[in-house]
């Protein structure tokens, strides 16, 4: 097994050698895990995805999620994201009712939000993988770590629209420095909380309102 296909572009604004000592530590922790008696997910070559699809200085809005979907072929590696044949999860319906609420977008008849990270939105989950049917399962491994920096590092940098759906991104805030940053937060969209605040948040027209506001390009959230 090798996870270590970290993308270039993050090695740098992470510091090389703490990418390296992470890398070693999490590799070691999978060996731990006797990883070919469990299916994991995303597959390992989606695991850093996200990254993949969007470097450090390019990265205009995160959107941060838990951890990945632990059902056979959902996760591909992006927050809240599965390829277009798979069913849309209840969390992500949801995402698309308030989208259509907001701004009258019309409802995606898949949900591959890939368009989304094209356009320098970093769909990251706190924990990177997951075991099939066991939600959270890897929240002790030591993903946190990692992405806890790149969330410090994207905060340092600057310019960046923070969003934070339920009360684990929320458990982030405190590492984003809010004077050159915008932080934008709602519960989480999961049928169990949509109906506390996430519904009515408007945070689709605000991060667009904010990107326009600086000059930058809106986001255009209708997926083809």
């Amino acid at each position: 097994m090798n996870i270590l296909n970290f993308p270039d572009s993050w090695l740098e604004p992470l510091g090389i050698g703490f990418c390296e000592d992470f890398l070693a530590e999490i590799e070691l922790k999978f060996m731990k895990l006797n990883v070919k008696d469990l299916r994991i997910f995303p597959p390992i070559p989606l695991i850093f995805r996200a990254l993949e699809l969007v470097a450090f200085e390019e990265t205009k809005v995160l959107i941060l999620g838990q951890d990945p979907y632990h059902g056979l072929g959902q996760a591909n590696g992006l927050s809240f994201s599965v390829n277009k044949e798979i069913t849309i999860p209840p969390s992500l319906k949801n995402i698309f009712l308030e989208l259509r609420n907001d701004l009258n977008i019309p409802i995606s008849r898949h949900g591959d939000l890939t368009y989304w990270a094209q356009q320098k939105i970093l769909l990251l989950n706190s924990v990177l993988t997951v075991e099939q049917g066991r939600p959270n399962s890897h929240q002790g491994i030591g993903w946190d770590k990692l992405t806890d920096k790149i969330i410090f590092q994207l905060s340092k940098r600057g310019d960046m629209i923070f969003v934070l759906w339920g009360s684990s991104a929320q458990k982030k805030y405190n590492l984003i420095d809010k004077k050159h940053n915008k932080i934008l937060t709602a519960p989480h969209p999961s049928p169990l909380s949509a109906y506390r605040g996430f519904f009515g948040c408007k945070h689709f027209s605000k991060i667009n309102k904010i990107l326009r506001e600086d000059g930058s390009s809106e986001i255009n959230w209708k997926l083809d």
